[in-house]
């Protein structure tokens, strides 16, 4: 795979671009309406057709009246110089002239109120997407690996965590609070040795270029992977500067090409990068409060990938495949699941969730999203590609996945890896990076 991008930094448009193109809501209004209906979204779309046409409006008649300045000002300059009297037309000019630059202003708070209202609108489904009401219709596409079976009562991880003196949460809340975690030991050293191993493997074999960008970002490249403004109470805001901390690597990483267009022969480009994640967790108020599950701050492995549009779908089946093989490596049962309409993230226009097995919790939790975006991301940020010399240039497609949650992943390597003696075995794939290190045990 080629990894490096060869391109042409274009400056994007003037104006912020929007999560769907204006003309495309304004011809498939019906579509669109029928795309918010199986999401389940409450959006009326009726204020959109208002001020469009409202809009619409304001510039035919800003443009009649351009046209009739420029008209009259040529007749003025033949009075003029013909030596007749053009008082009377040029008061009517002036005030032709004030209407048209009311009109502009309007215009131009129309065109801003168009841009915010298109950026509440979700992306379109794919329609190869299943419909349904909530996530108890994602269909099980596949599974994999089979669940230990113990005879033993299995513990969950945060018992196991607690008993092996390598997680503690109430020196984390002491510190920083709820929904935060300390790790000790051979705790801090699974989360480097998995952060580690993860890199190794798409770096080495599935052809990603590393990428370590910075944690915080500004409000437009939050902007460009959709989650300002509609998600803004889940992020974390830094002052003085106005950053943001990174809630995913998907941020920074799909905006290393914003405003940029492309080589598209040298397409599709892959990266892969960690970061620490920060999210507000705004919401989510009794959910998972015990353990590693839903924390405020935690670490990923992130993988994406730009596409030539004609090629994405086949893209985040490679990109799902990628993210499957870290589990397949470490031994862990698994199921891929396809996010139902009503399940579908805002941004994503179809998505592959990997669920991997818990057994001190006796159920399936997500490790991974994977999802195809289309052109979505790509028109907010501006990024485009032109295949061949001459060639009109076209928005990319983009693609990210979880490669993966590792706070999830130490869940799922206690859990399903734990011994009757409370000891845990390391997996295989894992112990070049611990030393030869084959079970963790109480730290002493």
């Amino acid at each position: 795979m080629r990894r490096r991008a060869a391109s042409g930094r274009e400056g994007a448009p003037r104006e912020r671009a929007s999560m769907l193109d204006l003309r495309f809501v304004r011809e498939n209004t019906d579509a669109v309406a029928e795309a918010l209906r199986k999401r389940g979204s409450s959006l009326d779309l009726a204020p959109f057709r208002e001020l469009d046409a409202r809009r619409r409006e304001i510039l035919v008649e800003m443009e009649s009246l351009k046209k009739l300045r420029n008209d009259v000002s040529r007749e003025i300059g033949r009075i003029v110089k013909s030596g007749g009297e053009a008082s009377a037309p040029r008061e009517e000019m002036r005030k032709v002239g004030e209407r048209v630059a009311q009109l502009e202003r309007e215009a131009q708070e129309a065109q801003e109120r168009l841009q915010a209202f298109l950026g509440e609108i979700p992306n379109v489904p794919d329609p190869a997407v299943p419909e349904g009401r909530s996530s108890e219709d994602n269909p099980v596409l596949r599974t994999w690996g089979e669940r230990p079976a113990f005879d033993f009562e299995p513990k969950a991880h945060w018992d196991i965590g607690a008993a092996l003196g390598i997680l503690d949460f109430e020196r984390a809340a002491k510190i920083a609070g709820s929904r935060f975690a300390v790790y000790f030991g051979h705790g801090a050293a699974l989360e480097r040795a998995l952060l580690q191993f993860m890199l190794d493997l798409h770096v080495r074999e599935h052809g990603y270029l590393e990428v370590l960008p910075p944690f915080l970002v500004n409000a437009r490249a939050l902007f460009g992977t959709g989650q300002l403004p509609k998600f803004e109470a889940d992020l974390f805001r830094v002052e003085p500067g106005g950053y943001y901390l990174v809630p995913t690597a998907e941020v920074p990483v799909t905006n290393l090409h914003a405003g940029e267009i492309l080589d598209g022969e040298r397409l599709p480009l892959a990266y892969c990068a960690y970061t620490p994640c920060f999210r507000s967790e705004a919401g989510s108020y009794g959910k998972d409060v015990r353990g590693l599950i839903r924390q405020h701050q935690f670490n990923k492995v992130e993988l994406v990938r730009f596409s030539r549009p004609e090629d994405s779908s086949a893209e985040l089946e490679r990109l799902t495949s990628h993210a499957e093989e870290v589990l397949r490596r470490l031994g862990l049962p698994y199921r891929v699941v396809e996010l139902c309409t009503a399940d579908l993230g805002f941004s994503a226009m179809r998505t592959f969730d990997l669920e991997v097995w818990l057994p001190g919790q006796n159920l399936y939790r997500e490790i991974s999203s994977c999802s195809n975006f289309g052109d979505f991301q790509a028109r907010r940020a501006a990024i485009r590609c032109r295949t061949g010399r001459g060639a009109k240039a076209e928005l990319v497609h983009t693609l990210n996945g979880s490669g993966l949650a590792i706070g999830r992943t130490v869940v799922a390597v206690l859990e399903n890896c734990q011994r009757a003696d409370g000891r845990v075995v390391v997996p295989e794939a894992l112990r070049p990076y611990l030393n030869g290190l084959e079970l963790l045990e109480p730290r002493v």
